[in-house]
């Protein structure tokens, strides 16, 4: 079984804090980093923007990505929230059953 990390920007810690609780409670993720004060720099609607967000890093089952990210969509206060999954090719066999074993199927 494959698993993925999932990519997630948020506009506080707060709110990363609440995202990464939900899917740990809910069996979309295993685990979640939260990594503050990360600047950004976008286009949105013709004008460059810089926001100051928080990543958050869930690990979680590729099968479980969409329904990770209809979560997250829906408990993000953006109209587009950043979520990006990157499947994981390889790593400690160890950790990769742990993640599968803590998500639900």
């Amino acid at each position: 079984m494959k698993i993925s990390l999932v990519y997630i920007t948020m506009d506080s810690y707060a709110a990363a804090e609440i995202l990464g609780k939900k899917l740990i409670e809910e069996n979309l993720a295993a685990c979640v980093n939260i990594l503050p004060n990360m600047t950004s720099f976008y286009r949105w609607q013709g004008a460059i923007e810089a926001a100051n967000e928080t990543v958050v890093i869930a690990k979680t089952q590729g099968i479980l990505v969409d329904q990770l990210t209809k979560r997250v969509k829906s408990l993000h206060n953006h109209k587009v929230p950043c979520v990006v999954a990157m499947p994981i090719e390889g790593g400690n066999l160890d950790f990769i059953n742990w993640v599968e074993q803590e998500t639900r199927t």
